[in-house]
This record gives structure tokens, sequence and C-alpha cells, in this order.
């Protein structure tokens, strides 16, 4: 699928892989890409980005990717300057990490301390439910400027209308003190497959891709410990995965066509039981 003119809307946009997605769009000469994220320093971020690529195209969305009544202000003024917006990547994502249950020990009693409600909560409404909701308005915003161009259903001899990316996880096959992590990851799986059965009907791809540990302010909230004596002695390449090595991955899913299922990309991911 050719990008170039194409209008974006990419979610945690102002750092790691979704920082990458967007300077990888810039790249294949997109019209705009809405750039989502909850940072105070977003409008400063594109504008030095803009600088950058000498156009205006980074287009600065301050909000809470969970909150419904921003989610349409963005795709309206979206398809009010530019058109309907046809390739979405909602790449905002948070952990709440810990055990899904531990021990509480207190003058000979024990009792049991189970994973906090309000954070697992947090976390599904994240990384669940907000990609879900972008991936299908964006699904709408190409439904309805077909329906207002008099077509139905896409045919294979029309161009490709638009493409998601859904960004999984390596934690989605399960991984220890990710209870609330990876059940929305996992979740992911079973949405892309659904969007992808429904969402061709207008020409519009779903895939999902599975990063492995990437060099991001996530990942790297884990801590140096962490990163060292528990990830990178399971990663065949010994070291963190680059944004841009995602954001690749990413742009290649995107543009070929035949890509409608899931990638993983995790760099020799082994953990030891």
């Amino acid at each position: 699928m050719e990008l170039k003119g194409k209008i974006a809307v990419i979610t945690g946009g102002a750092s790691g892989i979704g920082s990458a997605v967007c300077r990888k769009l810039v790249e294949e000469d997109v019209k705009a890409v809405g750039v989502v994220d909850l940072t105070e320093e977003l409008t400063q971020i594109c504008a030095a980005a803009n600088r950058e690529f000498g156009r205006d195209v980074w287009i600065p969305y301050r909000g809470d990717v969970v909150d419904s009544s921003f989610r349409e202000r963005v795709f309206a003024d979206m398809e009010s300057r530019f058109g309907p917006v046809t390739l979405c990547v909602p790449a905002a994502g948070i952990t709440r990490d810990r055990l899904a249950v531990k021990l509480h020990k207190d003058n000979g009693s024990v009792t049991p301390n189970i994973y906090s409600e309000t954070d697992f909560r947090r976390v599904m409404d994240v990384d669940l439910i907000a990609p879900i909701y972008w991936s299908m308005r964006t699904v709408a915003s190409v439904a309805v400027d077909r329906a207002k161009r008099g077509l139905k259903e896409w045919r294979p001899e029309e161009n490709m209308q638009g493409a998601i990316i859904l960004i999984g996880s390596i934690s989605s096959a399960g991984n220890r003190g990710q209870i609330s992590y990876a059940t929305a990851k996992a979740g992911l799986e079973g949405a892309q497959a659904t969007l992808a059965k429904e969402a061709i009907y207008y020409g519009v791809r779903c895939a999902i891709i599975h990063p492995g540990f990437t060099d991001t302010p996530m990942v790297r909230a884990l801590g140096e410990d962490m990163i060292r004596n528990q990830i990178l002695p399971n990663t065949q390449l010994h070291r963190l995965i680059r944004p841009d090595e995602i954001a690749g991955a990413i742009l290649f899913m995107l543009k070929n066509s035949a890509v409608s299922g899931s990638l993983w990309a995790d760099a020799g991911w082994h953990p030891r039981a």
C-alpha cells in the first residue's frame, strides 16, 4: 500500500515506539500524523519535529486515550482538516507490574494480598479497550468516506484503503509479574483477528505486532538491574530492541498488503521457567 498522502493517527506518539513510527511515516511522505500523547511537552515536541522536517506534519493532540470525547475530537479535527484517517497505530501503553498474589504475615496470621483491581482496570482501559476503540474509529473514518463517495463493499481492483497495526507484546504469551499487562496484550489478539475479518469490507487491513523488550521509557522504568539480570540474559541479541527497529517492522506491515495477521519481533526472547 502506498503511504504517500495518507492521514495517520498514532497514540503514544511522543516517545518510544510511537514516536519512531511517526518519524517513519514522515519519511513515507504522509500528509499528516495526529500525534496523540499525555505528556505536557507534546506541543513543543511536535513543533521541534516539524522544524526538523521542514513542514507541519506532526499535529499534536494532548489527552487521555481512554477518554472517548477526546478521541472523537481528534478524529473530527483530523477529518475536517485533512480528510479521512486511514492509518492507525495505537501505541500508548502502561504497565502496573507485580505478582498476582502475595502473602502478608502479621503476628502469626497470614492474609493474601491480591493484585489491585484499580490497577488492573486501568491497564485494561489503556492497553486493551483504548487501542480497540481508536482502531474502530479509524475503520469508521474510512467507511463514512466511502459512503459519501457512493462506495459500498471494497473490491480487490481498488487500492487498499487503510491499515491498522495493534501493538501486542511477547507478554501476551504470559510473563511473571504481568497479570494485567499480559491479559491486555493477549486480548488484543482476539480484537485484531475480529477487526481483520470485519474491516476488510471497507478495504482496511488490521494486523498485530508483538515486540520484545524495547528501549522505551516504559521498559527503562523497570530498572537497570532488572534489564541486566532478567531481560538481556533471556534475549538472543543480548540487548534491548531499538524503537526504530520495531517501527521499521510496523512500516513493513502497513505497506505490505499481504500482511494481515501477527508478527513477532522478539529479538529471540526465550525466558527461563
